[in-house]
């Protein structure tokens, strides 16, 4: 079956005069990163004042008037599925959610639907415009299953690279709210521990020597002191699976509840089974990056599930 094919128009800004053609359609069409329209260029999809342009590199000149004609997204893989999501925020680029625990992100083995991503594409059916061409959610960060907290995903193409980028360079503001074992001795501190699957259990991941794996960093403080535990905040410099569990666990405080890093011990084995608490007591409590698309900083906070609440409740001191 052919896919329809929407006509933009768009036409180069005084300020665009003289860059490449990639980059000043991109300027002019927010919702096309420079790379899809690069793609597009190349493929004889963009038409200007003197016929088809077909080189991305040419320079542009203030005042021309382009009709990039864009192929309907093709339908994502996956299905969209009515799960109820906790918007926080949500634009033409972006939705910001607060996953409750228990929700997958992506379909895998062993999760194929009632993900995020399923939920996702019911929720903003129409107004995907399409992540390489394919309507589907931009996932560029994941929380755990059993984590709950904030996450972003992009809804167009451009929002999807500009995410991205932020991701890499790690100047997304992540921070997290844990219940970890123990009584730290001081306010707080940093874990420099590379990270890499463990050689013993694949499902895991292990700190290991310096010059293997992949270098991951996390800023720790105290908050409360709580009954033989305590809450901390999580800051991310680096975004490694189960970077938090991990690097809090090397330093002798793993989470309450972690069915994979933590060892629960005596004095909260009747709180955790009274409450029924079995996830690690982990939630992203904070979530700031600057807006991929409209470039005004963005930030958002979400407050401890009731769950981790109620544990929090149960060990004060």
């Amino acid at each position: 079956m052919n896919r329809g094919v929407s006509i933009i128009e768009a036409r180069i800004s005084e300020g665009a005069h003289g860059w490449r053609l990639d980059r000043a359609l991109a300027e002019a069409v927010p919702i096309l990163s420079r790379e899809r329209l690069k793609v597009l260029i190349s493929s004889g999809a963009v038409t200007g004042p003197d016929g088809l342009a077909r080189d991305p590199a040419r320079k542009a000149a203030a005042g021309a008037l382009f009709s990039v004609a864009v192929p309907e997204p093709e339908p994502a893989h996956n299905e969209a599925q009515d799960i109820a999501l906790n918007v926080v925020f949500e634009d033409e680029h972006l939705i910001v959610i607060d996953k409750q625990a228990g929700l997958v992100v992506h379909p895998a083995a062993g999760n194929l639907d009632g993900t995020l991503v399923n939920a996702l594409l019911h929720h903003c059916a129409g107004q995907l415009s399409g992540i390489g061409g394919v309507a589907r959610p931009g996932i560029v960060h994941r929380i755990d299953k059993d984590t709950s907290g904030l996450m972003v995903a992009a809804k167009t193409d451009r929002a999807h690279e500009g995410l991205a980028r932020q991701f890499k360079v790690h100047s997304i503001d992540r921070r997290y709210k844990a219940i970890v074992a123990g009584r730290p001795s001081t306010s707080g501190g940093t874990v420099h521990a590379n990270l890499a699957r463990s050689s013993t259990n694949r499902k895991k991941m292990a700190v290991v020597p310096s010059g293997q794996g992949k270098h991951a960093t996390t800023h720790w403080r105290h908050l409360h002191q709580l009954r033989e535990a305590a809450l901390v905040e999580c800051r991310l410099e680096t975004g490694r699976t189960h970077q938090v569990r991990v690097h809090m666990t090397s330093i002798g405080h793993p989470l309450l509840g972690d069915p994979v890093y933590g060892s629960t011990r005596t004095a909260h084995r009747g709180v955790l089974a009274t409450l029924g608490f079995q996830r690690q007591a982990l939630h992203a409590a904070l979530l700031g990056f600057i807006h991929p698309v409209k470039s005004h900083a963005l930030a958002f906070e979400s407050e401890m599930p009731a769950d981790m609440q109620e544990l929090f409740n149960k060990l004060i001191v």
